[in-house]
């Protein structure tokens, strides 16, 4: 529960204060489209159960406040309705008086486009349904950039759920938010509800037209007709285009229900049983809102330029599909049970295979479309989170050679094909492709899975899993019975590769495997993926003195702090980024995961990795999400949500439940 002290000044909000909300074709974590509480408060914001439909309860001793979210999603055996693409926002009071301020400032083209504001009829909303209709047409709010080519409006319902009690009246207002830098004028509203009274307000982009003041449905024409209003109003609603019905109070408690049920069902699907069910699952409905459900893409993140560390300038945008992070959500969605989502990704991806680059290469990240350009700019005209600058869009790194992604796209396919649809020849002859490629190129340097910013070097990460695509490439030929011209090659080039790893990344006097061939002197926490991905036993002497290296302290030599994990020191090496960051998730889980299999062989490092992943569990924010990294003093850091933290927890949560109940039996 926080405390909410109303301020003129809406200051920055904590990363880890944010909720997500989503449709699967786009998402929602905030901007400035606020309601706020007038007077003190606390809060309270969860998501109702088993869904992404996000509730906000302020209360004090005069009055409850309650704020619903979401964007609506039709149960899927439902056909009746096209999706309609609407940020819903249900303001309710539920006991004595609550006065609050709604605010909508929208910012185009990331603030670099102006606007215009109007406040217009709406013509969208039955005139029974407007609190001044007797007065005065119904208004909404339409704001418009020529230089964007995109508008958007802003309409809302009253609504009275007690007798006896009358619906509240809601007059907007122009704000002048200029001076802080917005291109256009805002809108406001000072509302005081009463206990039972409803204001819902729906933001979209409004049709070209709306239908004609005609034909518009009137209670006066349902009098003058002789038939009930309700009758008009539905023969008009059938006039209208099916994505632009009438805004009316039935409609969105339908549509409410409709996103509920749609949850409900969805997470009804995974067949999980293991420990930290809550947890899990709330993984999975964070990762189903990452999926571009057009293309079966799956983005890294839905944000854009959040700190690595306050005031860095490790700020990034993460709005794309990495091949290396929707592998592992691909992982992590058929552990549960989700195979009609690895499918679509798998879609996706060989759709990708059959348009490789001319070297045969594959880019490490696309966009939601499968677009290979996904330029980085530097917002200057924008402050970041907290003065943390330069803001990003775009991502640098998409021309990176990064030569790990092939091991997770073929650790991907191999798992897919356990679960999914088979293999079809032209697509293996696609794969062939692939790992020939990895093997043509298996000895050269990258940039690997961090996107260093400067050298090329050969990093020990992406050996191991350059060997993991020839790996699965075998695997595949020899369970499936797939022909394999080259299996002797593969086989050679597998085993050469492997010994050239432990030779040359391992350091025999610090008794570690190293970031990379040539900083044989620095630990990289990535590697603990060795074991996840069968590349050596978790017993082997030599990962378990990483491992244990890597749970020391930095200032031992190690990279844990807290129970958390660095990626690396970065005062020991040089990533051509600059900066302090944070420790980062998505090690701190492998870590546990790389625990866990080693307490196969020994009980005590089982119950240190059944410690460290419920230590991390609290490191979640109040609805259970999760970032990128976390800070020393504990807050969060990074984009948010991360689809690889989510990922790693549901893997590390299933790989310790499976050791747990192993453990039972012996």
């Amino acid at each position: 529960m926080n405390v909410n002290e109303p301020n003129a000044e809406r200051g920055y909000i904590p990363i880890a204060d944010h909720g997500l909300i989503g449709n699967l074709r786009t998402a929602a974590l905030g901007g400035h489209f606020s309601i706020s509480p007038a007077v003190p408060c606390s809060t309270k914001q969860n998501y109702l159960p088993s869904s992404n439909v996000l509730r906000t309860k302020f209360l004090n001793e005069k009055g409850v406040a309650s704020v619903t979210d979401f964007l609506p999603r039709q149960p899927s055996s439902s056909t009746a309705r096209p999706l309609l693409a609407w940020l819903i926002r249900r303001v309710e009071v539920i006991r004595g008086t609550f006065p609050l301020r709604v605010e909508c400032a929208p910012a185009f083209d990331y603030a670099r486009a102006p606007h215009q504001m109007e406040i217009v009829s709406d013509d969208s909303i039955p005139v029974a349904y407007s609190a001044t209709a007797a007065t005065s047409p119904h208004k909404k709010v339409l704001f418009t950039s020529e230089a964007a080519k995109l508008s958007l409006d802003l309409r809302y319902i009253v609504e009275s759920t007690l007798e006896n009690v009358s619906v509240p009246d809601v007059q907007l207002e122009a704000l002048d938010l200029t001076e802080k830098g917005h291109l256009g004028h805002s809108v406001c509203c000072d509302l005081v509800l009463h206990e039972g009274q409803v204001v819902t307000f729906v933001m979209r982009i409004p049709p070209e037209k709306d239908m004609p003041s005609a034909m518009r449905p009137t209670p006066q024409k349902a009098e003058e007709l002789g038939v009930p209003y309700e009758n008009l109003l539905m023969g008009a609603s059938q006039l209208r285009p099916a994505d632009d019905p009438f805004l009316a109070k039935e409609l969105l408690h339908e549509l409410l229900d409709s996103t509920i049920k749609y949850w409900n069902s969805w997470i009804r699907r995974s067949t999980y049983d293991g420990a930290w069910k809550e947890a899990v699952h709330r993984s999975a409905l964070a990762l189903k809102l990452l999926i571009y459900e057009p293309t079966g893409a799956v983005v890294a993140s839905p944000t854009f330029s959040l700190p690595e560390y306050i005031g860095g300038t490790r700020n990034w945008d993460y709005r794309a599909s990495w091949i290396r992070d929707s592998s592992f959500t691909l992982y992590a969605l058929i552990r549960l049970g989700f195979t009609y989502e690895a499918n679509a990704y798998m879609e996706f991806i060989l759709e990708r295979l059959r348009n490789k680059n001319p070297d045969g290469s594959l880019s490490i990240m696309y966009t939601i479309h499968g677009e290979k350009e996904f330029p980085e700019e530097e917002l200057n005209h924008l402050d970041g989170h907290k003065g943390s600058k330069p803001v990003r869009i775009g991502n640098g790194a998409i021309d990176h050679v990064q030569l790990d992604i092939y091991g997770e796209l073929m650790d991907c396919i191999y798992l897919s094909q356990k679960f999914g649809k088979p293999l079809s020849y032209d697509t293996w002859v696609a794969v062939r492709e692939i790992v020939d490629f990895v093997i043509a190129n298996c000895k050269k340097p990258d940039l690997s899975i961090w996107e260093v910013r400067n050298r090329h070097r050969h990093f020990t990460y992406s050996k191991v899993m350059m060997w993991v695509a020839i790996d699965r490439g075998l695997r595949l030929a020899d369970k499936r019975s797939l022909p394999c011209p080259k299996r002797n090659e593969w086989l050679a080039a597998r085993d050469d590769l492997y010994e050239e790893i432990m030779q040359k990344a391992w350091n025999p006097e610090k008794k570690f495997f190293a970031q990379s061939y040539e900083d044989k002197d620095v630990l990289d926490s990535s590697l603990m993926i060795m074991p996840l991905v069968f590349f050596m036993t978790p017993s082997d002497p030599r990962f378990l003195s990483t491992l244990r290296q890597t749970l020391l302290t930095p200032e031992r030599g190690g990279l844990a702090s807290n129970g958390l994990v660095y990626r690396y020191d970065v005062n020991k090496t040089d990533d051509g980024v600059g900066g302090e960051e944070g420790t980062f998730c998505l090690c701190t889980l492998w870590t546990v995961e790389a625990l866990a299999r080693a307490g196969e062989y020994d009980k005590g490092m089982l119950a240190h990795a059944v410690a460290m992943f419920e230590d991390f569990l609290q490191y979640t924010n109040h609805l259970g999400l999760c970032t990128e990294e976390i800070s020393a003093a504990g807050e969060a850091l990074g984009n948010a949500v991360q689809g690889f933290t989510h990922v790693t927890l549901i893997s590390a949560a299933y790989n310790l439940s499976r050791m747990q109940e192993r453990f039972k039996k012996t």
